[in-house]
């Protein structure tokens, strides 16, 4: 078995428009994941043991509603362990999750999931109208600071939308500071507030539109020297784009309102509050998710989402908060098709968004306390030493 043969995985990855929907759609995601499932059966000891110690066939999912009964593997596992369903020389990218402190993810990518992947984030540009290959274009990047040893997922995204305007001028936020280090597996950085105010006012008198990606936090903390300094609001250009990720990791206590952060960009760049969005995705489950115009985080086609009670973990309704768990046929290289996040979250159905889409869409509460989890990694572990 291999990637030419799972056809329906093909078809699903190859979907260009990212919140088609219809029963041909659901059909065709349940088969891609059966054959998902065998794939990584095949290859995988670990997954095998898994669904054994289930005792879960795939032959057995037969609609969407059957995909809750797939066996899911906690995030926090890919913390600990390396799994891997292709021979190490397929592997084509590793990264690492980035966060600020403890044990980091660590997934790989062979060429069909690294391909897979890059096509549905250029599905997602095309169909928001975000990818201008004739409109030179400034970047403020509000992530790592580029080195041939940065194998961070966010410093990796951030560098590839690049590629859909072509780039005049790139300024990181995140200046490299130090030489990798044994104890972290990277390089030191810093943040250079004044150095990101002094690019803005440039972009500002330069004219050309400007793409703002990366962690809120640090494009918030911007915000805020510049009127703590007296600074007068700049006016980008109406074409500029503020497309956020990561989180707020390290400075979740200096956290703001997601709108109360767009007013002030809105506010001090120009900015208008079509043109910033967030996004959400994961080492563990690169499936790039962006906020519709109405700021919702609608599933696209290659994903599904179910919500699971914090106690029982079984499957919950539209509209009741618990564990956010992604499933998505297209990764071979590691059995991650079905990963149960460490995120609370509510799931809401498409027509209650007024943008139109009629995907449903998810809405993040923050991090869950990590007792559950730990239970859930720990279960997992066992499966390795039987």
């Amino acid at each position: 078995m291999n990637i030419k043969t799972m056809h329906a995985v093909q078809g699903v990855c190859e979907q260009r428009h990212p919140f088609a929907s219809s029963a041909a759609q659901e059909s065709m995601f349940v088969d891609a994941m059966k054959e998902n499932i065998n794939w990584h059966q095949e290859q995988s000891p670990f997954y095998r043991k898994l669904l054994e110690m289930k005792q879960f066939d795939a032959a057995t999912l037969t609609s969407i509603d059957d995909l809750a009964s797939i066996p899911f593997v906690p995030a926090t596992f890919f913390k600990s362990h390396e799994l891997l369903s292709v021979a190490r020389d397929d592997i084509k990218l590793h990264l690492t999750s980035s966060g600020t402190t403890g044990q980091k993810s660590q997934v790989s990518f062979d060429a069909w999931s690294l391909s897979a992947g890059q096509k549905m984030i250029d599905a997602v540009f095309e169909h928001f109208g975000w990818n201008t290959p004739d409109v030179k274009t400034n970047y403020l990047l509000y992530s790592y600071e580029t080195a041939s040893d940065s194998q961070l997922g966010t410093a990796h995204t951030d560098n590839f939308l690049c590629k859909y305007a072509p780039v005049a001028s790139a300024f990181y936020a995140l200046r490299r500071t130090g030489a990798p280090t044994t104890a972290t597996g990277g390089a030191s950085h810093e943040f250079d507030g004044f150095g990101c105010i002094e690019k803005l006012q440039h972009y500002a008198a330069e004219g050309l539109p400007v793409r703002i990606f990366g962690f809120p936090a640090f494009l918030f903390f911007t915000l805020k020297r510049m009127r703590e300094l007296g600074l007068p609001p700049l006016k980008l250009s109406a074409d500029s784009l503020v497309f956020l990720g990561g989180g707020w990791k390290g400075n979740a206590d200096q956290a703001i309102a997601k709108h109360d952060l767009y007013a002030r960009i809105h506010e001090q760049l120009g900015i208008p509050d079509l043109r910033i969005r967030d996004s959400f995705g994961s080492v563990e489950h690169a499936v790039p998710y962006a906020e519709c115009a109405h700021h919702q985080f609608h599933v696209p086609v290659w994903s599904q989402v179910i919500i699971r009670d914090v106690r029982t973990l079984k499957p919950r309704k539209f509209g009741e908060a618990g564990f956010l768990q992604f499933l998505t046929p297209y990764i071979t290289s590691v059995p991650a098709q079905s990963v149960l996040m460490g995120d609370m979250a509510t799931l809401y159905p498409g027509e209650s968004c007024a943008c139109g889409n009629e995907r449903p869409y998810f809405v993040i509460h923050g991090r869950a306390g990590t007792s559950k989890n730990k239970s859930c990694a720990i279960a997992a572990a066992e499966l390795l030493r039987r």
